[in-house]
């Protein structure tokens, strides 16, 4: 089924598969409705919201994620909330009917391992929205995947190089659920990255591999962060000009490595930054921010004091979006990357003269 979303407010239009997952929209429309080439900046209202459906880690004590050399932006080891609530969660899919695309369910642990999962996923479903979410893998058992297969779009299991990421996998592809890796590259994984690429050395039937960049965020150390001038980096964005045998992406913060060292990648397939533009977060305890690594909360607003529309419209929010706003004016891609990540300067890949970011507070 496809949804087609008419944003009056900013005269563009939206459209999105459910079944492909394939999302498409046009330039701002001129008063004929003709496009104009021109990129809006932002919706109205998110497309996609990242729900942080956990509040909690279950296996955080275990230093799961330590293990598998991967630091948890959200300090799962060492914050305890209580998940989501049912209601909770069903009053932001009601109020997202019709206006917003997908939720990524998330949070501080695995969302397969909520106590209500399976009726946060028919709640999507009712509100014609479609869920994904990404797992360690570590809970995984047939009947959850059968689960995921009847309601979601699309399931990332994260790489966490274990007999239980492959077990994980292989319990998807074999309920036929559209599955991803999600791949997060550091100094310390950057190696097998690049090895793994040249060799198509992932799993045989996954849909893509999608890389995430570290950043120093939570538990996630600044030893870790890649550098533009590592010569690695430009090695590993040379794997994206070679054919794979499976689809390969970037997060948005990897859009200005692909920007200055990729030549055959289509600029219409590139978006940066959606945060507070087409893309927000709501934690377990309704905080909602511009983007989920806000860990220091300084764009928060919460919802139990106003609607989501209200808080994507508040002055917190568009100090955040002024930062893309403003950044690198003299820069002929700039219209491409915005200056990159508004949160953390130090992770985009770019070293040009005419890089210009607002001063952050």
């Amino acid at each position: 089924m496809r949804y087609i979303i008419n944003d009056k407010k900013y005269h563009f239009k939206s459209a999105f598969d459910t079944e492909t997952g394939v999302y498409v929209r046009t330039g701002i429309l001129d008063e004929n409705g003709k496009d104009t080439g021109i990129d809006p900046f932002m919706a109205s209202y998110p497309h996609l919201i990242d729900v942080g459906v956990m509040g909690h880690c279950i296996h955080g004590k275990t230093g799961l994620c330590v293990k598998a050399g991967i630091g948890c932006y959200q300090s799962g080891m060492f914050i305890e909330q209580p998940n989501m609530t049912v209601d909770d969660f069903r009053w932001i899919a009601e109020q997202s009917k019709g206006r917003c695309n997908q939720f990524a369910l998330g949070g501080r642990g695995d969302p397969d391992q909520h106590e209500h999962f399976e009726e946060l996923l028919k709640i999507c479903r009712e509100n014609n929205i479609v869920p994904n979410f990404t797992t360690s893998g570590f809970g995984i058992t047939p009947e959850i995947a059968e689960i995921c297969k009847k309601y979601c779009g699309a399931v990332a299991v994260s790489w966490y190089r274990s007999d239980y990421t492959l077990n994980a996998i292989n319990m998807f592809l074999d309920a036929g659920v559209k599955t991803n890796i999600h791949y997060v590259l550091g100094k310390n994984s950057i190696d097998e990255a690049i090895a793994r690429l040249q060799n198509d050395n992932f799993p045989i039937g996954v849909n893509a591999i999608i890389f995430l960049l570290h950043k120093p965020a939570g538990q996630g150390t600044k030893e870790n962060m890649l550098s533009i001038d590592d010569p690695k980096v430009a090695e590993f964005f040379s794997c994206f000009e070679t054919q794979h045998r499976f689809k390969v992406g970037m997060d948005s913060c990897n859009v200005p490595g692909a920007i200055n060292f990729c030549h055959n990648i289509l600029p219409e397939s590139l978006d940066t930054c959606e945060g507070g533009r087409y893309s927000c977060y709501i934690g377990p305890d309704l905080v909602m921010v511009p983007c989920s690594f806000d860990q220091e909360k300084r764009f928060e607003i919460s919802l139990r004091d106003m609607t989501i529309e209200q808080a994507w419209n508040s002055a917190a929010f568009d100090i955040f979006r002024n930062y893309m706003r403003e950044a690198c004016p003299d820069c002929t891609k700039r219209e491409l990357c915005m200056g990159g990540c508004p949160l953390m300067p130090e992770i985009v890949f770019c070293s040009s003269n005419y890089k210009k970011i607002k001063s952050r507070k």
